[in-house]
């Protein structure tokens, strides 16, 4: 008796352990890895959906890894992505521009309208080019001196004021959009011209229109304008400086006659004093 409870036992609990071993089954299969699991499960949809070789391609790719994917859409993109295909780096183009012998593209660079200062990217590219422009002594003469006359840039107009050609330092001499030191540069020009218009500049130096007024190679007209400082011209200037510069033309011997003769009645006493004086040994 005690025999047949055993087995009945037995015969009990198999049911049992065959539940058991089949939890112990589908819980391995619940620790697979999503990744995996979902990469199985694309694999088998899409070829599940057709038996052709695209499809089967398709199922590949949605089971790469999200990093290998990304790094695959990222080397799809064109490195000039949102650039025309024809567009030059700026250094390229400056060379190319500084070198040219090509002097229709060069006047026709020069004479482009500037972006608009909104567009800052564009606006600084057509700038730093201009200079490049300017630089080449085979763009057009004139179209370097109406870049010396009209541009306030001083990149532009540092590569002009050593121009060979005296007519385009000329027309950078005039510009009043001049830094001082730079139209305080062409005060000293081996030109003649150059130096007076410079010397006419309202950006000059108060210390660069005393040496022109002591420079005996300054012009009797560019000294007439000088003696005007402070007086008919320029009234609210400086009354110490202004008539360092006169007193400065009254003594200089290329003083013309006219000059001197005002000067003699000049406000200053020193000036008055020192053109009396050059009359009077004339």
């Amino acid at each position: 008796m005690l025999g047949d409870m055993s087995e009945l036992q037995e015969t009990a609990q198999e049911p049992a352990r065959q539940a058991g071993a089949e939890d112990a089954n589908q819980s391995q299969k619940d620790a697979v890895r999503p990744g995996d699991a979902a990469a199985a499960e694309s694999t088998e949809t899409n070829t599940g959906a057709s038996g052709s070789t695209a499809d089967s391609d398709n199922a590949t790719d949605n089971a790469l890894p999200a990093s290998s994917s990304a790094l695959a859409a990222i080397s799809a993109v064109p490195v000039n992505s949102g650039k025309p295909d024809d567009f030059e780096p700026l250094t390229d183009t400056y060379e190319r521009l500084r070198h040219s012998h090509d002097s229709a593209e060069l006047s026709e660079f020069a004479r482009r309208p500037l972006p608009d200062k909104a567009d800052q990217a564009a606006f600084s590219r057509a700038t730093a080019l201009l200079e490049a422009v300017a630089g080449n002594p085979s763009t057009p003469i004139e179209d370097r001196v109406q870049l010396a006359q009209t541009m306030p840039f001083p990149n532009v107009l540092v590569k002009l004021s050593v121009d060979s050609a005296p007519e385009v330092r000329r027309a950078v001499a005039g510009n009043a959009d001049d830094k001082n030191w730079l139209v305080g540069r062409l005060t000293k020009d081996e030109d003649a011209q150059v130096r007076d218009i410079a010397l006419r500049n309202g950006r000059t130096s108060w210390k660069m229109r005393l040496e022109g007024a002591q420079n005996p190679q300054t012009s009797p007209e560019t000294l007439d304008f000088l003696a005007k400082l402070g007086a008919e011209l320029e009234s609210s200037a400086s009354d110490v400086l202004s008539s360092m510069v006169r007193r400065a033309v009254a003594l200089n011997p290329q003083a013309a006659r006219p000059t001197l003769e005002r000067l003699a009645a000049d406000s200053s006493p020193q000036v008055a004093k020192a053109a009396r004086s050059r009359l009077q040994d004339q």
